[in-house]
């Protein structure tokens, strides 16, 4: 039998979160994984997708002569697969991979199975500890559709692995997952439809930001329907028939490919949860308090398995609290008021704190502004004015409460707003901040000014 300070089952952010801060406490560390190093980011998730994307966008408007210059290629679809692999297995290896061996983390290959609350079985071997954090992720969820255990559907990971460009595509789904692999494999050259089952794609954002966006995916030749009950699918004759309600009207779309974007569930079934009196809700998600602890108080768990947000940052973040917590009882918690999310798609949607919905439902008396990119001089230099800044502030004490963005590069603009939302910072300590000239993040400084005057009147770099 082999003892450990710390086990964490699965090898993702959230584990590599929980061994990093474990080894930095002197923990003795022990990591097991049943299949590959890294989780989903790394191999199938975050790293992969945005660099297919990358190279869609300059297919795409490298040819379309969006910035004015056209720019004749085409593009080897297969090549484009083999150095995605390329990437994917280097940063494998020299983020994952090496630090294990960098932290002297043992690293145990195979399916953990709790047999007590202080110890779990993988392949026949062992391992106990009276420390645990589970973080064994999330996969694809397939929703039930009539006939789809008879048809070859995509998910992400097989997406990504395709050894030939489809010419059509039905993509399910029009949240983040399904909006940027429509926009991935349309900027190749796939004819894609999107079905979206709620009344606007990205329902969960501001709806005028969902409403661009749908029109802005749509002058690309993305043909998205919304309030789109998908009733079968079939194959026939090689192709593979969609059948949907969409309203009203029954209608048919036949397609080479059909890619699930329909969600994510964790990966809790076959642990043993039960075994160690760690209990989850009927989805599978792992039930935890504050402080990360499940109802087993010597285990714990972070990430995908916790259920929404699935964002990486996030997963880190709750590994390292929770191994904090495990080995030291600090009972440290994490702020979920401030964390950003980013949808990168083309131009990307990236959004932070409340929006003027949920700022109302909360009771709070807000008010909210909107600036047009256009207005932005860096977004008209760069030749695409796509997409609007929206922020939500508290009518009576001017605290900004949200800060919503729709732009070429709204994942990397969105960082001011974070720290805005999550210090309690005023429209006026961001107008008071001199910005950079010129520069996309000058948007969020007009969208604050737009609370005092008329930034469509106002000279560059005024204050």
């Amino acid at each position: 039998m082999e003892k450990y300070d710390l086990i964490i089952l699965g090898s993702g952010s959230a584990a590599f979160g929980a061994a990093i801060k474990a080894v930095e406490l002197r923990a003795k560390v022990a990591m097991v994984e049943r299949y590959t190093i890294g989780g989903t980011c790394v191999n199938v998730g975050c790293v992969p997708s945005k660099h297919l994307l990358r190279v869609g966008e300059i297919n795409y408007y490298g040819n379309h002569g969006h910035t004015g210059l056209n720019v004749s290629s085409s593009l080897d679809f297969g090549s484009t697969i083999n150095e995605k692999r390329e990437i994917v297995e280097g940063l494998r290896k020299g983020r994952y991979i090496d630090v294990i061996d960098a932290l002297g983390i043992t690293l145990v290959k195979g399916q953990a199975v709790f047999v007590s609350k202080n110890e779990v079985k993988v392949n026949g071997r062992i391992l106990r500890s009276d420390k645990f954090i589970i973080a064994t992720g999330s996969s694809p969820s397939i929703l039930p559709i009539e006939g789809i255990d008879r048809v070859d559907y995509l998910t992400n990971v097989e997406a990504m692995e395709l050894s030939e460009l489809p010419e059509s595509m039905v993509v399910l789904g029009g949240r983040a997952l399904g909006l940027e692999f429509a926009q991935m494999f349309a900027h190749f050259g796939t004819k894609v439809t999107v079905l979206q089952r709620s009344q606007r794609i990205i329902p969960e954002e501001e709806s005028i930001i969902s409403d661009y966006l749908k029109i802005y995916l749509e002058e690309e030749g993305i043909d998205i329907q919304t309030d789109a009950g998908v009733k079968s699918v079939r194959k026939e004759r090689g192709d593979i028939i969609v059948t949907a309600l969409i309203g009203d009207e029954t209608k048919e779309f036949v397609v080479e490919k059909l890619l699930m974007a329909t969600g994510r569930k964790p990966n809790t079934r076959d642990l043993g949860l039960e075994k160690a009196g760690v209990r989850v809700d009927k989805n599978g998600t792992v039930i935890v308090d504050e402080e990360m602890r499940t109802t087993a108080l010597n285990i714990w768990a972070a990430g995908d398995v916790l259920g929404e947000p699935m964002l990486e940052t996030v997963a880190g973040k709750e590994g390292s609290i929770a191994a904090e917590n495990a080995l030291t009882g600090r009972g440290k918690k994490i702020d979920f008021s401030s964390v950003p999310h980013a949808i990168f798609t083309m131009p990307q949607v990236a959004s932070v704190g409340l929006t003027e919905k949920k700022a109302e439902e909360k009771g709070i008396n807000c008010r909210c502004s909107s600036i047009p990119m256009e207005l932005v001089p860096k977004a008209v230099l760069a030749k695409d004015t796509r997409g609007l800044v929206k922020m939500v502030i508290d009518a009576e004490t001017e605290h900004i409460l949200g800060v919503h963005i729709l732009a070429s590069l709204a994942a990397d603009m969105i960082h001011e707003g974070v720290l805005a939302v999550k210090f309690g910072m005023t429209i006026d300590d961001i107008i008071d901040t001199v910005h950079v000239f010129p520069t996309m993040t000058e948007a969020v400084k007009l969208a604050a000014q737009s609370f005092r005057r008329d930034v469509s009147r106002m000279s560059c770099c005024a204050e």
